[in-house]
């Protein structure tokens, strides 16, 4: 019998909340939009966030984040030189102004990456990494898809305009998500305000970062056909939002729209810490112990996004299958911990013995079962 135990949330009930993840709609000009919890992935509104979309220069994010990924891997550094192709320094559109032939740090060129967005340099490091930038393309489309991005496909290195390059609000939200979460000692790139390079100072596009919010990040985009678009990361109070916007018809549009966006996450949603790891979440039953009560705990902190301004409700439910029998491990998942967020799909979390329970010696499980056969319980 699955057994099923409301728990008592009266002192987080008091505050009156009620979480909605993606059932928040928020009125806004971009064609795509994606606003997250970095923390717990959590998506606090969309708009459109799964229709395909032209990338831009915002794909050049997973240039990076396959750059770092080789760093971490010991397969390059930064210190470590590649050389600039005839075909890399032809390259139109925006440029590091790397000269053909010369042999560039790697640090320089994701500086020139991420702060100059340049084609020249995306393509130096995708050549320098996979030999060829349609090897290399691939080899990224696979990595978003490992990485969750399921509505992904690179053809290029930069996000040079093709009809088959293309991505989405979400899956750029996830690689965001990524970056700072996998990379937080070179994330620091990405708040770079400028970058001189062949003595050509040149400063970063991303408006956010000299709006003194807290945006460290993370990369902007225009194509004619994607508009303006921008990937934005940034923390306040010990909290990161993430957003994604796209398909904006000015820089300045995307400027004011992305910051309004982001002081709206700021300042509407709190994070809410249910249960901490290790917590007393609640007491079961259990048959043929030494004691008839197990306290039981989660394996995880147990943290959720709440939308401040709207009220509602908020079920935790313990279940479990009745009867536990002794004996019992300290961290034996003996049941699980759902969360019902109005709005929202309902979460899952494993509960485990808090401590473990030895079982009772024979002559005591007897009188226990004698007790059962008598009463008709435990």
């Amino acid at each position: 019998m699955r057994r099923i135990l409301a728990i008592s949330l009266a002192l987080f009930l008091c505050v009156g909340f009620q979480v909605a993840h993606a059932a928040i709609e928020v009125t806004t000009p971009a064609t795509h939009a994606v606003m997250m919890d970095a923390q717990t992935g959590d998506i606090l509104f969309a708009k459109n966030p799964d229709g395909q979309m032209p990338t831009s220069s915002m794909s050049k994010t997973m240039t990076v984040y396959a750059v770092f990924k080789a760093i971490e891997e010991g397969r390059i550094s930064l210190e470590d030189t590649l050389k600039v192709s005839e075909k890399a320094w032809r390259k139109g559109g925006s440029k590091m102004f790397v000269e053909v032939n010369s042999n560039v740090k790697v640090g320089d060129l994701l500086k020139g990456v991420i702060v100059q967005s340049g084609n020249d340099a995306t393509i130096v490091l995708a050549e320098g990494l996979a030999g060829s930038e349609e090897t290399f393309a691939q080899s990224i489309t696979q990595m978003a898809k490992d990485l969750g991005m399921q509505n992904t496909n690179f053809v290029n290195a930069s996000g040079w305009p093709d009809d088959n390059h293309y991505s989405t609000a979400r899956d750029l939200a996830i690689l965001a998500q990524h970056l700072v979460q996998d990379f937080p000692e070179y994330y620091k790139y990405f708040s770079m305000k400028e970058f001189t390079y062949n003595d050509i100072k040149q400063p970063n596009r991303n408006p956010l970062l000299y709006k003194n919010m807290g945006v460290d990040g993370i990369k902007t985009g225009h194509t004619e056909a994607g508009g303006y678009g921008l990937m934005a990361s940034g923390e306040r109070n010990g909290r990161r939002l993430i957003l994604v916007v796209n398909g904006m018809e000015s820089a300045a549009q995307r400027a004011n729209e992305s910051a309004r966006l982001l002081e709206w996450g700021f300042n509407s949603f709190d994070r809410l810490t249910l249960f901490k790891k290790g917590d007393t979440v609640s007491e079961i039953d259990i048959v043929f112990g030494q004691e008839k009560q197990l306290p039981v705990t989660v394996d995880q902190d147990v943290v959720e996004t709440i939308y401040k301004p709207q009220k509602g409700d908020l079920k935790v439910t313990v279940q479990y299958q009745d009867p536990v029998y002794a004996p019992v491990s300290e961290g034996d998942k003996v049941g699980v911990l759902k969360v019902m967020l109005p709005g929202s799909e309902e979460k899952s979390y494993d509960l485990v013995a808090k401590t473990g329970m030895r079982e009772l010696g024979i002559f005591q499980k007897v009188m226990t079962k004698l007790t059962y056969m008598t009463l008709g319980k435990f």
